[in-house]
């Protein structure tokens, strides 16, 4: 038994967003250098982010499936930085395959963020519960490049935590310690305005899982439904959905901009009685 995977939870927290994609929706394209990449972590490490969450597959809506050997392409000269200069901070790994997982977690990676939820590749929850590490499972309706299409529910928020009770289960059958889980309700994958904000609404229904909770909505189409505004636009709108998802019991939040997040939790921290 290693050290714990989620030493690095402290609710609530922020968990940076570093895409090494060409086409993700809003920093695709970016990152693909990895001196620009670590660029990134430095100033997210500085901002205050617990945890950085690097990823080579875009999941935007429409997007297409990247296979496991591009996903190790454009992230072994960040994985080989990393292993020379491993930041003060935790890693974990936006993917489905658990080649790029095991890749991943050899270079200090200790969180493998699954949007399938061990379910695009059957070996994913070997390598998590052989490597001792974290995973978070997150709900997705479809996939990236069809979930959008009409996804529809007769009570989204029951839906949505009865798939991750199931996840959860098989998991902890794979060997997984279910101390090692954390929960994703997956905003903006398979769901329409009206599904976002009835999840966030109800997550307090999430967090009965018992399971520490992620949520993202940095930048997303919900947020630019909501005010009008383009990407660019959308930090105000980010923070505020930051913190009706902190008020609703989570405790992760991944976030594009760390430094105006981790500062709006500070202050909603201290005002609901935590720590400054």
């Amino acid at each position: 038994m290693g050290r714990d995977p989620l030493a690095w939870l402290r609710s609530p927290c922020v968990m940076g967003v570093v895409n090494i994609t060409p086409d993700s929706f809003s920093d695709g394209g970016e990152h693909l250098a990895a001196r620009a990449a670590r660029r990134t972590i430095d100033r997210m490490i500085h901002d205050g982010a617990v945890i950085l969450d690097m990823g080579a597959e875009s999941t935007r809506p429409g997007a297409e499936r990247v296979d496991a050997d591009e996903q190790l392409r454009r992230l072994a000269p960040l994985f080989a930085d990393l292993v020379r200069r491993p930041p003060d901070v935790a890693l974990s790994i936006d993917t489905t395959r658990a080649a790029v997982a095991a890749a991943a977690i050899e270079a200090g990676a200790v969180l493998v963020n699954d949007v399938s939820a061990g379910r695009d590749d059957a070996q994913m929850f070997d390598v998590v519960a052989e490597r001792d590490v974290a995973v978070c499972l997150m709900h997705m309706r479809g996939q990236p490049r069809d979930m959008q299409d009409d996804p529809r529910y007769t009570d989204v928020v029951a839906e949505v935590v009865a798939f991750l009770e199931e996840r959860i289960a098989v998991a902890v059958g794979a060997g997984i310690a279910e101390t090692h889980i954390l929960v994703d309700p997956g905003l903006g994958f398979g769901k329409t305005l009206a599904h976002n904000l009835a999840l966030l609404s109800g997550l307090e229904r999430v967090r009965r899982l018992g399971r520490p909770v992620v949520v993202g909505l940095s930048r997303k189409g919900m947020v630019g439904l909501l005010t009008g505004r383009p990407i660019e636009g959308r930090l105000a709108g980010s923070l505020g959905g930051a913190l009706a998802a902190v008020a609703r019991g989570a405790d992760v939040i991944r976030a594009h901009d760390v430094g105006e997040t981790v500062d709006a939790l500070r202050v909603w921290n201290a005002v609901a009685g935590g720590q400054a």
